[in-house]
């Protein structure tokens, strides 16, 4: 279904389902949006901007503040759909609903913080800031954390009196529509929020439309796409959140068991599907590198496999779908095949389901390509010295997330100003990021607009004013100034 000015209505296009993962069972069927549609979702969001935009701001976080209420209300809920549409583990589908629901309470924090109304008074007049809405918002959301995510752009673009129009990964429908009935729920007027179902046509037709900036969280090609397409178009914001081929550094190291417990959770975390997990492990000669490589080893083949409803909890579930369980079969394919060593290669553990199991490759020998391999792939690459580490974590277009074990924190001191990046953790697994910090990153993983905490930065932008409680004429004139 799409959500229009208010109204659920079917949609005009072609047919859309989305697969458990798991089972392959249905979770949702319908028709896409059409650009007649998705040009009728921008309009009603540009028709109750004027209207949403000089609500009170405490009208406005009333009704987060309903959504947020509904979301703690239904979480059980909206945890198991996860679970059914994208294949994710209980505990992990949990993580996700907390998340989500954890977020007002940063994004009152950010927009406070970040866009503040501020005064200053000067000779004969105040200096006056004040922050204002862009219009109207497009949210590309991903599959990974289709409720999470696009709750990270929605929720600061509407607090700070933005409409969106909401276009989600077409993997997860579902818990697209589920998001917005609750956001209906809360009392949000009509038009403020509209979502359009679809796959890469829907997004082509909101990426045309009358837009005011357009938030995206996805793969870099899709990113670098767009980028092209607002070429030479400022007047249309544009944040891009891309992923990264993330590597994670390990050093001197002495607590092998821990060292070994933190990738396994930088690396395979989401089964891998997390943008931020480590892609890349880079072993110095001054860690204990073979017993290290052993025990990694073991213990990720142990790392138990298996579906959202098996008891106990396993810790990975499959991937989204069976395309991408092939797509990462072909890549380990092509990479044996140019010289790396299998470790402990990728498999395939159900017939005609994406479960895979954890894949680790030794490429020391050869330049793999520098792409994202967007599952529980890990290479690992053996150099000598820090420095050259630092240098192999450098040999990337992407910027996303980077990490450094070491018993010696002046070893992270070194590494922080040299590691290009927009996270890097010390001690701790690639996949954490704080939620009262900036989120994104350099390169091909961003354009410079981090999401996170900063999300209030792109959802208002700066008015800066001179004010005089009274005209008058100034109290001297330049040369040559005649009256």
């Amino acid at each position: 279904m799409q959500y229009i000015d208010g109204e659920w209505q079917s949609g005009t296009g072609n047919e859309l389902r989305s697969l458990s993962p798991s089972d392959l069972s249905v979770v949702w069927q319908g028709k896409t949006a059409e650009t007649q549609q998705v040009e009728a979702a921008v309009g009603a969001a540009k028709k109750a901007f004027a209207s949403w935009s000089l609500m009170a701001f405490e009208e406005r976080l009333a009704i987060l503040r309903r959504f947020r209420d509904q979301l703690e209300s239904h979480k059980a809920e909206l945890s198991l759909l996860i679970s059914r549409e994208t294949g994710k583990v209980p505990w992990d589908a949990d993580g996700e609903v907390a998340a989500t629901i954890g977020k007002l309470k940063f994004t009152e924090l950010a927009y406070a913080e970040r866009t503040p109304q501020k005064t200053t008074e000067m000779q004969g007049f105040s200096a006056q800031l004040r922050h204002r809405p862009h219009g109207v918002m497009a949210v590309f959301g991903p599959y990974n954390f289709p409720a999470h995510l696009p709750n990270g752009h929605i929720m600061p673009a509407l607090l700070a009196g933005n409409t969106v129009v909401f276009k989600p990964s077409e993997q997860t429908p579902a818990v697209a529509e589920w998001i917005v009935r609750q956001w209906e729920s809360a009392g949000l007027p009509a038009g403020v929020l509209n979502l359009v179902q679809g796959e890469k046509e829907t997004g082509v037709a909101l990426a045309n439309a009358d837009i005011d900036g357009l938030l995206f969280t996805g793969s870099s090609a899709t990113g670098q796409a767009l980028h092209r397409q607002f070429a030479g178009r400022p007047e249309i914001l544009l944040a891009l959140e891309m992923g990264g081929n993330n590597p994670l550094i390990v050093h001197t190291i002495s607590d092998i068991r821990a060292a070994v417990v933190e990738t396994l959770l930088s690396a395979f975390t989401g089964s891998g599907q997390r943008c931020t997990c480590a892609r890349r492990l880079i072993l110095t000669a001054q860690s204990p590198v073979d017993k290290f490589v052993e025990e990694l080893i073991r213990m990720a083949d142990f790392l138990q496999i298996g579906s959202y409803v098996d008891s106990p909890q396993p810790f990975m579930g499959p991937l989204i779908s069976n395309r991408e369980a092939e797509r990462l079969l072909t890549a380990q394919s092509f990479l044996i095949e140019a010289g790396a060593t299998a470790l402990l290669p990728l498999r395939r553990l159900r017939e005609g389901l994406p479960f895979i199991s954890p894949g680790i490759l030794d490429v020391t020998d050869i330049e793999p390509p520098d792409e994202e391999y967007f599952g529980p792939l890990l290479t690992l690459t053996r150099v000598n010295l820090l420095n050259d580490a630092i240098k192999e974590a450098n040999r990337t277009k992407f910027g996303l997330s980077a990490g450094i074990f070491s018993d010696n924190p002046e070893d992270f001191a070194y590494c922080l100003p040299r590691l290009k990046a927009g996270i890097v953790n010390f001690n701790k697994q690639t996949t954490g990021a704080s939620g009262i910090a900036p989120f994104g990153g350099i390169g091909c993983s961003g354009n410079h607009h981090a999401a996170g905490y900063y999300a209030a930065d792109y959802s208002a932008y700066p008015v800066a004013s001179m004010v005089s409680e009274q005209l008058q004429l100034p109290a001297s004139l330049p040369p040559g100034f005649v009256v």
